[in-house]
């Protein structure tokens, strides 16, 4: 019963006080759901007209789906790991296409480009990246390919199109043999080379003009090559900046810093390859014109240095602007961090080498990996240089702690340290190497303990020679240039007391000495083996001048010929051209002048006023131009240019060896001959064709004269007829009489005792 009493107290029905709230709010409620429908039926009364009477059907607008994928490449032939090693191979990978260029990421799904399917236990041994650009993926394809990954992987790169088509080809299908790409016959390099007159080429830069022409080493005008006339039609311009030569002269390289380097080839002049690097300010080629590294000189850029296979195209490889170590990450200030360390080819094109922090990293080529896998430890190296004609390194490091400085010579990829030379009071080393790789030359600045005073020695290596001895050679004066002849034993330097004098001397030495013959014999008289002169290894002065105003020297890459200049915007512009051999002497002066260039074969130079390019208003421009002079000083050619920027002659190769010229120079006068002959024909076919018009007109003229000759014997008979039968044509119809008279022009009387 008590159970029933309070189920009956709970239940809302039966109690008056919580029935009367419920009407109550029940009530309220319909009060404002009546105002709700008053107010929006005032509302659609406003609003009546806006609306349309179509039924609206919402529906989601989905952005479109971008089937593209140029910017994927699948790499396959990857380590098959576990779920332990997935993050380490992962993190491998990573770096080597974060090198190519930049992922697609995704922040809200956490994608960051790089995607490695996995399968029971292990990867699939394959891997699918996405780039930002179709380019990346083109280039990661080419750099990529071939990549190895320890001892037993090798990476294969292909695109993911192309895996795509792979994917669909059935394994029943027969295989069909692609037809070959139509043969398109390259330029010929070395044309120019193959020039029945001999001559040599040089390239002129100015205004917005960028010139070749052709230079025969006489008096006779440049005669223009190429001038760009193909790019002027298509309305653009050949060159925007500086332009290079390939060392043998087979391309001819133009910057485009928008875009990256363009190399032109042939007697056309036609593109031959493009390297793209934006804002490249700087190229260098291998000597044997196999690769060509660019660099942007960017510090932000992680690939400001490229490195590129000319035949290909291919990007071998990209470096940062300043190794790693090099410099100090926190260090802003540009002036205290210094140029970047320059990268530096071997003779054979076999090694890239730059230096590091107390190393020098070596790079083989074509891989561009490190030469077994570790760097040359050099400790507080400054300075390193290629031997021209051997894969030698010479490098010099300052002292360190108690260890004194030293110049050592390193064989490679052996390693083998052929020389040192240690040396003490060290504050400066140059080095300067002789063309041919026999010799090499270090300035040695030094200091005395109180390190207030300095003074210069020269150390010579003599490298064709067991031991490779080393001389020194002491100079208390100033040394403020130092330059081997080409293909000799000599040099010469420039030194004074002041390195701020105005008069210097100069001076020449040989590294090898002549000996005059000896009488050997019993009897007074030479024998045939000792008639003959020899020369030993013994180091001794030639000739020296003094008084000198010059500041720099240029030998002829020919030899015994060099150019004693005073160059720069204070200096006088003096020329001394001097024959060592022969000892004679020819001044001339070039106002300003601030370049000297010899052709590749010694016959003639060009002096040069030039300008920077982008450098704003030169003060000098009216003297801006070149001047061409003979190897004995006798001006050939002089061009004025408002705006002049570059002067570059083209590169030839030597062909013949030390014992060949030998020969030639030994037989001069048969080859005297043969060009005196080939002079004398090219002045013949130079003449006639300067008056092929006046031939033509004298030919023309005696052709009348014949017709009126042969006119007038028509008419004789008529004449006579006319005459009474005489012939006015007839000799013995006149009477000749011979009359002398003499005239004296001038007397001359001379006394005679």
């Amino acid at each position: 019963k008590e159970n029933s009493k309070r189920e009956r107290d709970d239940n809302p029905t039966n109690n008056p006080i919580e029935s009367t709230r419920q009407q109550q709010q029940t009530t309220t409620m319909l009060e404002e759901a009546k105002a709700l429908e008053h107010a929006l039926a005032e509302e659609s009364a406003d609003l009546d007209g806006y609306f349309s009477d179509a039924p609206l059907h919402p529906e989601p607008i989905y952005p479109d789906v971008d089937q593209n994928f140029d910017n994927v490449v699948v790499i396959t032939s990857l380590p098959k790991v576990s779920q332990t090693k997935v993050e380490k191979l992962t993190k491998v990978i990573m770096k080597l296409v974060s090198a190519i260029g930049t992922l697609q990421t995704n922040e809200s799904s956490l994608y960051n480009g790089f995607y490695m399917p996995f399968g029971e236990k292990t990867t699939l041994g394959l891997a699918f990246v996405e780039f930002t650009s179709a380019l990346e993926a083109k280039r990661a394809v080419e750099v990529l390919q071939g990549c190895s990954l320890g001892k037993n992987h090798s990476l294969v790169v292909t695109p993911y199109k192309r895996a795509q088509a792979l994917a669909d080809i059935s394994s029943n299908s027969e295989f069909e043999e692609p037809s070959p790409a139509p043969f398109v016959e390259k330029p010929n390099t070395s044309h120019w080379l193959e020039d029945t007159l001999q001559r040599d080429q040089f390239l002129v830069r100015h205004s917005k003009e960028t010139m070749v022409h052709w230079s025969d080493g006489k008096q006779n005008p440049p005669t223009l090559d190429y001038d760009g006339a193909r790019e002027k039609q298509a309305g653009v311009v050949w060159c925007e900046n500086y332009a290079f030569w390939s060392p043998l002269g087979n391309y001819l390289a133009t910057l485009v810093p928008a875009k990256g380097v363009i190399l032109w080839a042939g007697p056309e002049y036609k593109k031959v390859g493009r390297f793209p690097a934006p804002g490249v300010e700087y190229i260098l080629f291998s000597p044997r014109e196999n690769y060509l590294l660019t660099s942007n000189h960017r510090r932000d850029d992680p690939n400001a240095i490229k490195v590129f296979q000319i035949s290909s195209g291919k990007l071998l490889r990209a470096f940062p602007l300043y190794p790693a170590g090099f410099v100090d990450a926190k260090n802003t200030n540009k002036e205290d961090i210094g140029p970047p360390p320059p990268f530096s080819w071997s003779h054979d094109d076999s090694y890239l080498a730059r230096m590091g922090k107390d190393l020098i990293s070596i790079f083989e080529t074509p891989s561009m990996k490190l030469l077994d896998r570790r760097s040359l430890s050099t400790n507080g190296i400054h300075e390193f240089q290629w031997s021209p004609k051997a894969n030698v390194l010479a490098y010099w490091a300052p002292e360190v702690n108690n260890a004194p400085a030293h110049v050592d010579l390193i064989e490679i990829p052996s390693r083998n340290k052929l020389r040192q030379k240690n040396l003490f009071n060290v504050s400066k080393c140059t080095m300067v190497w002789q063309n041919e790789g026999r010799y090499l030359g270090v300035k040695v600045t030094r200091h005395t303990k109180s390190k207030k005073t300095l003074y210069n020695n020269i150390e010579l290596f003599r490298l064709h020679e067991p031991g490779i001895p080393v001389e020194m050679l002491d100079i208390r004066d100033a040394v403020m240039a130092f330059a081997w002849e080409p293909r000799g034993s000599r040099f010469a330097m420039i030194h004074a007391e002041n390195p701020s004098s105005t008069k210097v001397n100069v001076s020449f030495y040989d590294m090898m000495k002549k000996v005059e013959a000896k009488n050997t014999s019993k009897k007074g008289k030479q024998s045939s083996s000792s008639q003959q002169p020899h020369y030993v290894s013994e180091l001794n002065k030639v000739h020296a001048f003094e008084g000198k105003q010059c500041n720099h020297i240029f030998w002829s890459p020919a030899g015994q010929h060099i150019i004693m200049a005073s160059l720069g915007d204070s200096a006088s512009g003096t020329l001394e051209f001097y024959d060592v051999e022969t000892k004679t002497l020819a001044m001339k002066e070039h106002y300003r002048a601030n370049q000297v260039v010899w052709d590749p074969s010694g016959r003639s130079v060009a002096s040069v006023v030039s300008q920077p390019i982008g450098g704003g208003h030169f003060k000098f421009a009216m003297d801006n131009g070149y001047m061409l002079w003979s190897f004995q000083g006798k001006q050939l050619y002089q061009q004025s240019h408002e705006t002049f920027y570059q002067l570059l002659w083209r590169p030839r190769e030597r062909l013949l060896t030390k014992q060949e010229e030998t020969k030639v120079i030994k037989n001069i006068k048969k080859y005297e001959r043969q060009f005196d002959k080939a002079d004398k024909d090219r002045q013949r076919a130079l003449h006639l064709e300067e008056t092929k018009g006046k031939r033509a007109d004298r030919a023309k003229f005696r052709e009348t004269l014949g017709r009126l000759d042969t006119f007038y014997n028509k008419q004789k008979e008529d004449r006579m007829a006319l005459l009474g039968g005489y012939d006015s044509d007839d000799d013995s119809n006149y009477v000749f009489k011979e009359v002398v008279t003499e005239t004296i022009l001038s007397t001359k009387e001379e006394v005679v005792y």
